[in-house]
């Protein structure tokens, strides 16, 4: 049988999403004596030691390969030099130069800017010289008699340019340099403001990226980084994150953003151009107005809460509340939500009606439908009138029965009460020789742990005796409080019997 082997084989298709590798010259010069020696390092990110590493040398007679079991190469040729790791592209080349003059210009393979450029100017053999003097793009920079190095703080691209070195000898011997072309290399470019939304939503969230690149060379350089609005608004302080969000923006944080970036020592700054950031708002729509109680139903005294909402809108939003009738405003509100409450305190029947609500957020009112109101009476009111009504005239009648009662039981006791009237005759007293009672008020409700009134009699009169007895009492100074027969049930009489007492008679002091 056949037996198929599937073998995957890389393809270095990719160099271009992959770091190059970086070339260090030790000593850290590009030119050298004839006879001298410079070790080559080939480094790369996650450098394994067990690596191979291929070296390219072009000559003028053409290109030399070398494979070394190391990242190193000792070299002593002048040249282009470069160096390719397994998986990786190859490095940027590094210029070499050995030469055979009497007086050379040394200088580094790669200066960013905010280091510090250090030439040298170097004689063979050491040989003494008296004094140096440097030029840069033929003027004179420097002489000194002490000091055959020149240093350059804080280069920059200013510092870009021809130079060469002149060495004095003792006996007044002049010695020219080769000239050496310094360029300075930018350690960032100017970064660049991305926004994840250039026209977002009100209420929505922005993510801002300030993005920059560090060379291979200087990849682990720290730089910090912040982010600004307009007139130089800060939006973060400096931050090792390149990044910022801006979790809720409104039609206020509309403008022009920009960020910056700068080393941690802060002596390389740059800033990107300007993004211009357009908040988009969302106009009201979809205005409603509902109650609390719901349905526009209302009770006399009791709180009204009016609520004026929107279906979609953004921003600060004024909502405001009318009556049909008048459209006076009742009240207004600004602010940011989709919802706002009206309360109305005490509700009366004069604020039944007709009401709506407008909500604004700068495009103009937008109205909603009208809700009509209704206001009832709420029922207790009612029912305490009436009840209030029938106890004041029980009251009434009760206190008359209890007065007559008490004068006729005084005309009695002294025995000033009439006799009996014959058959056929009728008596005018208001005090009749033999009082009938009556029912007039059964059961009352007991409170527990309470004495209380279950029945009370009185008499009927007639209209003419009522009236007597009315005047009489008004004329008796002599007023006494009297219970002509008391009836009592104790709150535990679950049955509700009725237990009766024998009459008693209670007199008060005089009033």
């Amino acid at each position: 049988p056949l037996v198929y082997i599937s073998i995957l084989v890389p393809v270095p298709c990719c160099f271009a999403a992959a770091h190059k590798p970086v070339i260090s010259v030790h000593p850290p010069w590009t030119t050298f004596f004839k006879g001298e020696r410079a070790t080559l390092t080939c480094n790369r990110f996650q450098f394994y030691a067990t690596e191979k590493t291929t070296w390219y040398h072009w000559h003028y007679w053409g290109e030399k390969l070398t494979l070394t079991p190391g990242n190193t190469l000792e070299v002593r040729e002048s040249g282009l030099y470069r160096c390719q790791a397994r998986g990786s592209p190859r490095s940027n080349p590094v210029r070499l130069l050995f030469s055979s003059d009497s007086l050379i210009l040394q200088a580094p393979y790669s200066v960013f800017e905010g280091d510090t450029l250090v030439l040298r100017c170097h004689r063979r053999r050491k040989e003494k010289l008296t004094a140096v003097k440097y030029t840069w793009n033929g003027n004179i920079l420097s002489i000194s008699n002490k000091s055959w190095d020149l240093l350059i703080p804080q280069a920059s691209s200013n510092n870009n340019g021809n130079y060469r070195c002149i060495g004095y000898g003792d006996e007044n011997d002049v010695f020219r340099s080769n000239f050496k072309i310094i360029k300075i290399q930018e350690l960032f470019p100017h970064p660049e403001l991305k926004a994840t939304d250039s026209q977002p939503t009100e209420g929505n969230s922005v993510n801002l990226s300030c993005e920059t690149q560090l060379p291979p060379e200087r990849s682990d350089t720290p730089l910090h980084f912040n982010f600004f609005r307009d007139d130089e608004v800060i939006l973060s302080d400096w931050s090792t994150s390149p990044e910022l969000q801006l979790p809720t923006v409104w039609r206020e944080n509309s403008g022009s953003y920009w960020c910056g970036a700068e080393t941690v020592m802060g002596n390389i700054h740059k800033h990107s151009l300007s993004l211009q950031i357009h908040v988009q708002r969302i106009p009201v729509s979809g205005v409603l107005l509902e109650t609390q109680p719901s349905g526009g139903q209302a009770v006399e005294g009791e709180m009204l809460v009016l609520v004026c909402s929107v279906a979609e809108g953004t921003g600060d939003t004024t909502f405001s509340w009318h009556r049909e009738d008048t459209q006076e405003s009742l009240g207004r509100k600004t602010q940011r939500s989709l919802r706002a409450e009206l309360e109305l305190p005490a509700i009366r029947q004069s604020h039944a009606g007709g009401y709506y609500c407008t909500a604004d957020n700068s495009y103009g009112p937008v109205q909603s439908m009208v809700l009509n109101v209704t206001v009832r009476e709420t029922p207790g009111n009612r029912d305490g009138l009436v009840a209030a009504g029938a106890t004041g005239g029980l009251l009434s009648a009760l206190l008359l029965a209890v007065a007559l009662l008490f004068h006729c039981w005084r005309r009695r006791k002294s025995g000033l009460l009439p006799p009996a009237p014959g058959p056929g005759e009728s008596s005018h007293s208001i005090c009749p020789a033999q009082v009938e009672l009556q029912s007039l008020y059964v059961d009352v409700h007991p409170k527990k742990g309470d004495l209380v009134y279950s029945e009370i009699q009185t008499t009927q009169l007639g209209e003419e005796e009522e009236a007597n007895a009315s005047r009489t009492l008004l004329e008796d100074k002599d007023v006494s409080v009297v219970y002509s027969e008391v009836k009592t049930q104790h709150p535990d009489n679950s049955a509700r019997k009725i237990s009766s007492k024998d009459e008693e008679s209670y007199e008060n002091e005089k009033l």
